[in-house]
């Protein structure tokens, strides 16, 4: 059954990666309003920019897709690790799981009100900036998932997906 799956992934390899790509660079939205609206309210007093109710649902709705985007590039790079050991591939699966961390513990919403001080009880401050910093992480895992779609590109290997779509 395993090697089925791996087989398929294989085959539709540039489709899965267009997928996980483009869950993971809806994250581009998160990290601009942490960004603007948390970092820099921290730092400067004041926001960049305000987002209003509907800006804050679709900051929420984006927030959610991080588990999908999580689950499918964690499998381009357990794929990668099943064909041999790579120093970077377990590097960038360790960043980008370091997420969960944040996603269930250190919640955007917990920083947000320990940073500005509208809780009772509250984590300390530092680990609201590690838990910013957790965010962050995932940047060069964007990264490589750009790099790793481009490559895909160019070998043609979307080829393969359409032919076994043909068939």
């Amino acid at each position: 059954m395993w090697r089925a799956f791996w087989s398929w992934y294989e085959r539709t390899y540039t489709l899965n990666i267009s997928i996980a790509l483009t869950l993971f660079l809806l994250q581009i939205v998160h990290l601009v309003w942490l960004f603007g609206a948390v970092v820099w309210t921290k730092l400067f007093g004041a926001p960049l920019f305000e987002f209003g109710a509907m800006h804050s649902f679709l900051i929420a709705v984006v927030d959610y897709t991080e588990i999908p985007a999580f689950i499918s590039v964690s499998l381009i790079y357990i794929n990668e690790l099943r064909k041999g050991w790579d120093t970077k591939s377990v590097l960038y699966l360790a960043l980008l799981n370091s997420q969960w961390l944040h996603l269930f513990w250190i919640t955007d919403e917990i920083v947000v009100a320990t940073l500005s001080g509208t809780v009772l009880v509250a984590i300390p401050a530092w680990l609201a900036w590690i838990a910013i910093g957790i965010d962050y992480l995932e940047v060069p895992v964007m990264v490589d998932m750009l790099m790793r779609f481009s490559r895909s590109i160019r070998e043609k290997r979307v080829g393969e997906f359409l032919k076994t779509v043909r068939h």
